[in-house]
């Protein structure tokens, strides 16, 4: 079975006895399924508590909050969690950011895409979708996190989404659609977010009519 990525480091870590097919955890996790299986236990607790009707609304959104997702998600599973990876990792051909680029890419996530989050709630549904495209796109791309990117990118558009009075996405269509998302993603490195575009149309539902 292939790796789910290459590093190119020796702090990519595998646990003892898991033949390199589950990373370094607090656990002594040694196979897929359990890891698998902790870690979806431990995203639905995290999805619990930031939409706790009892929680206070967001007005804001940093980077050190996402940061904070990952560590309260993964935090009792690794101990890099909630911080920026410093390996660098490609899946296939394809390589995500550099990790000494990770800290001033994420500068510009912020500053460029995440200050806008308290103005979103007066936008129009087709800048809502070009907004929710680029933002997945580039943090995709960005990869900051060892492990569970795309969990957490998705996290982050149910934010968005659920602040700008919308239902949490539905994803299945991206699961049964991984060739065309992937492209999409890639497509995203040449400022090409129209495919991420359409697969965010299709899933993005108003509360009312969920």
């Amino acid at each position: 079975m292939a790796k789910k990525y290459e590093v190119n480091s020796t702090e990519g870590e595998f646990q003892a006895g898991s033949d390199s097919k589950v990373l370094k955890n607090l656990l002594g996790i040694t196979t897929e399924a359990e890891i698998n299986e902790v870690e979806s236990i431990l995203l639905v607790q995290l999805y619990q508590h930031l939409f706790d009707e009892t929680q206070p609304q967001l007005n804001s959104l940093t980077v050190a909050d996402i940061n904070e997702w990952h560590r309260k998600w993964l935090g009792n599973i690794y101990e890099w969690a909630g911080t920026a990876r410093s390996v660098n990792m490609r899946k296939g051909s394809f390589d995500f950011a550099s990790a000494r680029q990770i800290s001033n890419l994420l500068d510009h996530f912020e500053k460029s895409l995440l200050s806008k989050f308290d103005d979103l709630s007066n936008t129009s549904e087709e800048s809502l979708i070009h907004f929710l495209a680029k933002v997945h796109v580039e943090f995709i791309l960005i990869h900051p996190f060892r492990e569970g990117n795309g969990r957490i990118a998705r996290l982050l558009l149910d934010v968005i989404a659920d602040k700008t009075g919308f239902a949490l996405l539905n994803y299945d269509l991206w699961d049964e659609n991984k060739a065309f998302y992937f492209k999409a993603i890639q497509a995203g490195v040449a400022g090409d977010y129209q495919h991420m575009e359409r697969l965010i149309s299709d899933v993005l539902t108003l509360k009312s009519a969920s």
